[in-house]
């Protein structure tokens, strides 16, 4: 991801994001991270299928996508992604 793209509050999500990481799923291998410009979140996508994302500097979103509905889930807390998962 090219953080000099980012603006103050993608920056903010970023930092917001990478603390729920180090605190939630430390050592969880990453698949993917990134910004969305369509919905402006920042986020780490982890192998284990759950998405740590924030968007202007918000609190952070713990994403689950069901791929046999192709629903996402928006969870508050990662324990939560975990039992959804």
């Amino acid at each position: 991801m090219d953080l000099s793209k980012l603006g103050s509050s993608d920056l903010l999500s970023y930092q917001k994001v990478l603390k729920a990481y180090s605190k939630h799923a430390r050592g969880e291998e990453i698949m993917d991270e990134g910004f969305n410009t369509s919905s402006g979140y920042v986020y780490i996508a982890l192998e284990n299928g759950i998405q740590i994302a924030s968007c202007f500097g918000q609190k952070v979103d713990y994403i689950i996508y069901d791929n046999e509905t192709e629903e996402e889930y928006f969870l508050d807390t990662y324990e939560e992604a975990e039992a959804h998962n």
